[in-house]
């Protein structure tokens, strides 16, 4: 299976102000999303998730899995994780994304979805194991989801519809000033896989 060989042309921000994202377009015609979705199905070492939440501790419906160039330790919703060494799929994949954005990474945090059912509340990326401003570059396999931007004080708010095989990149001061969530939906039945590459900055992890 192959890449388009053509790289995609700068898109116009998504944000009208205080942000960058770019939507890159569709990355992976259908049968390669179909077989790196499968792929990711079954070699992942996917867990479910964790949050501590009014000082108790809860596991998600939705599955995660953390890799990375070394064993990296990244918390958030209070919770400590420590990154898997990359495999196969996953660092074939992270090349890929790293030549189509012009960015580098050193991470990836997947997300598994058993249906639309199963979604993330408002939220930021921002946590201090980032590179501020540092770009997250995310990419989509199976189900078709809304996803959602919304200004911080102005509370304008930005709908995409994220396919597979689809490939979107925030960067710039887009954490500091938008929040985003995947809504949940009954009109989804099928499982999708997302992966967020991220840069962990040095003195984070040293």
């Amino acid at each position: 299976m192959e890449l388009f060989e053509k790289l995609h042309e700068p898109k116009e921000n998504l944000l009208p102000f205080d942000g960058t994202v770019h939507n890159l377009g569709i990355l992976f015609n259908e049968e390669e999303s179909q077989h790196y979705f499968n792929c990711l199905l079954n070699e992942v070492d996917w867990k479910h998730d964790e949050a501590i939440i009014f000082g108790k501790r809860i596991l998600t419906k939705r599955k995660f899995a953390w890799y990375g160039d070394k064993d990296y330790e990244y918390t958030y919703s209070k919770i400590n994780r420590r990154a898997l060494p990359w495999n196969t799929t996953l660092k074939k994949l992270k090349e890929l994304v790293e030549k189509h954005s012009d960015e580098s990474y050193n991470s990836c945090l997947l997300n598994l979805y058993h249906n639309g059912e199963e979604g993330v509340a408002w939220h930021s990326d921002d946590e201090k194991a980032l590179g501020k401003g540092a770009a997250i570059a995310s990419v989509s396999f199976g189900a078709e989801r809304r996803f959602l931007f919304r200004h911080r004080h102005t509370k304008e708010t930005i709908e995409i519809v994220l396919a597979p095989g689809s490939l979107l990149v925030m960067q710039g001061e887009t954490q500091f000033h938008w929040v985003h969530r995947l809504p949940v939906t009954k009109k989804v039945t099928e499982a999708r896989v997302n992966l967020t590459f991220r840069m962990m900055v040095q003195e984070a992890i040293e």
